[in-house]
């Protein structure tokens, strides 16, 4: 079987090792996107995808827009296409290249959280049960039909970086075994219900300003899922705060929301619109990270937000 694989970020690396690691599967090509400035100095960086397929000496394409390797694509006559994180929407042109279809790999449970980045708002949202869908790609975003699901519970803390850490090794094998079955024409592809679809926007720094004015338990989800990125903050009084981790407190002292109300083993425990959060790791603007304890004894915080 030939397949083209399109990926960019570290999420999609496993299912492209999948795929290598399969006797059966010839990956002619990856598909992703042009390198990067990152880095101080600005220097130009592959896209994790990439250094894997250079490693193992697959031909790599690294389009502006991926209508310019249509013609590219047609002519490697691929049985089916793999899609994990590819980072943009896919023209009807280039889906009718791709052989029997372009199956995707999207970290929901699908028609929940279409869209850019669903473990965050999964997380953000309350949501207890996470997963991935393999499915058919359309025009549309996430809209396509599904070949196969897996399911499993958020940990205990877990962030939005753990949980698509896990989701991606145990979706790599799913999309593997759902390409297959769409290629062999062993699994039958059956429509979303779009009527019960819910949106995972891209997110904007300000999505990730913490709230003290919410309970607790919804800043802590704001804090796990915007880690690692683009991280929540608060203000303290003459810096940004970046909150990596939190602990919900457990017999706090009431306090005005953002106040100081007490320390828990050094670490400044906060008041929130309901309950308090003790602040485990954070990062003051310019600082490297810090525990609790190290940031109460250097900043002395009495106020956030």
């Amino acid at each position: 079987m030939r397949i083209c694989f399109f990926g960019t970020p570290r999420p999609a690396v496993p299912s492209l090792e999948a795929f290598l690691a399969a006797d059966d599967i010839d990956v002619v090509a990856v598909v992703t996107n042009p390198d990067r400035p990152a880095g101080r100095g600005y220097q130009l960086t592959p896209p994790p995808v990439k250094e894997v397929a250079v490693a193992t000496g697959v031909q790599v394409w690294q389009p502006a827009k991926a209508r310019e390797i249509v013609d590219d694509l047609r002519a490697l006559d691929v049985d089916a296409c793999a899609v994990v994180a590819y980072g943009a929407l896919l023209p009807a042109d280039v889906l009718a290249a791709g052989g029997k279809g372009f199956v995707n790999l999207h970290f929901s449970l699908l028609p929940a959280w279409r869209g850019a980045a669903p473990v965050p708002w999964a997380i953000r949202h309350g949501d207890e049960v996470l997963g991935v869908t393999c499915f058919v790609l359309d025009e549309g975003m996430d809209t396509g039909p599904i070949l196969s699901e897996w399911s499993t519970r958020l940990r205990d803390g877990e962030t939005a970086g753990e949980a698509t850490e896990r989701l991606a090794a145990a979706g790599a094998n799913e999309l593997v075994e759902a390409l297959r079955g769409l290629v062999h024409g062993t699994i039958e592809p059956r429509a979303q219900d779009h009527a019960a679809a819910t949106y995972a926007p891209k997110i904007t720094p300000e999505d990730a300003r913490v709230d003290w004015g919410a309970s607790a338990a919804e800043v802590d989800r704001v804090v796990r899922a915007f880690n690692p990125m683009p991280g929540a903050f608060t203000e303290a009084r003459d810096h940004r705060l970046k909150l990596h981790r939190v602990t919900v407190a457990r017999d706090a002292a009431a306090g005005e929301p953002g106040r100081v109300v007490d320390h828990d083993e050094g670490a400044p425990v906060v008041a929130c619109g309901q309950g308090a959060v003790r602040l485990d790791e954070v990062q003051p603007a310019g600082k490297a990270r810090m525990d609790g304890r190290s940031y109460a004894n250097g900043y002395r915080p009495q106020q956030l937000g």
